[in-house]
């Protein structure tokens, strides 16, 4: 049967009129197959658009790590700022978006790739699209080549620690000293296992190794480059996943803030942005996770030249920043997960913060987000779109709102 290809899905899968879900297709493609469960697995091109190029990766065909290899640098490009174009359509606002930030390829830093033990040995690799296969991925163009160099070490961890009933999940993690590897979902540390993986930690030198949460070795603390510091986030603690989605992420906020100074950053993680605003500005860091804000704060105690940055273990969801604590402030720097920051957005809005540098990896609560700030006298004064995930339907942003008209509601 014959199907036309009408738009993109979020996730970079094409879309038929009638919502049938086909992989590996573009908008304006007639293609053939048949569907299952609302699915066209396998299409056949019948009538393929100029865009269509072939894929650079020899795994793509059959690996799940990415979604539009087959799609042009310039239509990825131009359909990811369509998503930030669109979202803010639907919330009725508009705002100047500048051009894209790609990150080039074999960058990502940081992957969560799985392992399995077979009759033949291990299996490392990423799961194929829809199933649990895995797809092993020597060559792949979308991981550091530290991070491929670590395939061995998984090799070694799966053959110890995985079921053959199950898989593990290892989260490679680059830094500045070699590779972090978190390993979940994985056998409980019993008999002279954990011996053993410290050996294949010393064996690979592994920087850190953790097992379902526990430490197994640190030979080098993992740090990471925010700014003039340095910092070793927990194990599997969150990271930009690429050296240069987080430059220009940073580039974007330390411009919205300007001179401000006197900063609260919001979710602010281990301090990807706090850390490079404190050689300016004082940055007041609050992050739900403990641990994220120690590591945090060791960095900025480590560092030289920054000024003060003071800390708060806080749930933002559940206890937002209210307009008193927020009076003082010249800006702030919002950093939410994908669920956005709705309760935190409508303090901000009732208070007198003349200036949000907003960042987001999920467009719609992004622009719902915004149209708040909107209704409550702030502008979009510029919002740049960010593609660190580079091949995926994943859509990043930093924006700047100023506070043009009265203050609060």
């Amino acid at each position: 049967m014959s199907h036309l290809i009408e738009r993109l899905s979020l996730r970079g899968e094409g879309l038929t009129a009638d919502g049938i879900t086909v992989p590996l297709t573009l908008p304006g493609e007639e293609i053939e197959g048949a569907a299952a469960d609302g699915r066209i697995p396998s299409p056949r091109i019948v009538t393929p658009v100029p865009e269509r190029v072939r894929a650079p990766c020899p795994h793509y065909s059959g690996c799940g790590g990415c979604a539009l290899q087959h799609a042009s640098d310039a239509f990825v490009a131009d359909w990811k700022m369509q998503v930030v174009r669109r979202a803010l359509d639907g919330q009725g606002l508009e705002a100047p978006v500048r051009p894209i930030v790609t990150s080039p390829p074999e960058t990502r830093r940081r992957a969560v790739l799985a392992g399995r033990r077979t009759k033949k040995g291990v299996l490392i690799g990423f799961h194929a699209r829809a199933s649990d296969v895995i797809v092993e991925v020597p060559d792949c163009r979308l991981l550091h080549p530290d991070l491929l160099a670590g395939l061995p070490a998984c090799e070694d961890l799966t053959s110890l620690g995985a079921s053959r009933k199950g898989a593990l999940a290892l989260t490679l993690t680059r830094s500045e000293d070699g590779l972090d590897i978190a390993v979940a979902e994985a056998k409980p540390l019993e008999g002279g296992l954990f011996a053993e993986l410290a050996g294949v930690a010393e064996r690979h030198d592994v920087a850190r190794l953790t097992w379902n949460g526990e430490l197994i070795a640190e030979r080098r603390p993992p740090r990471q480059r925010m700014g003039r510091a340095f910092v070793a986030p927990p194990p599997g603690a969150f990271l930009q996943a690429t050296e240069d989605g987080q430059a220009a992420l940073t580039a974007a906020v330390v411009e919205a803030v300007g001179s401000a100074a006197n900063i609260a950053d919001l979710f602010a993680g281990c301090g990807t942005f706090a850390l490079p605003l404190a050689e300016r500005a004082q940055v007041h860091a609050v992050e739900g996770s403990r641990a994220m804000l120690a590591a945090l704060d060791a960095g900025w105690r480590r560092a030289t030249g920054l000024k003060r940055v003071t800390t708060e273990t806080r749930d933002l969801f559940r206890r937002p920043l209210l307009p008193d604590e927020l009076r003082k402030l010249d800006a702030v720097v919002l950093d939410p997960p994908r669920a956005g920051a709705e309760a935190q957005v409508e303090q901000i809005a009732a208070s007198q913060v003349p200036v949000v540098a907003a960042v987001s990896c999920n467009p719609v609560t992004f622009a719902r987000d915004a149209r708040m700030l909107c209704a409550a006298g702030f502008r979009i004064d510029w919002v740049q779109v960010v593609d660190q995930f580079r091949w995926s339907g994943h859509v990043e942003l930093a924006a700047r709102f100023s506070r043009t008209g009265p203050v609060g509601r």
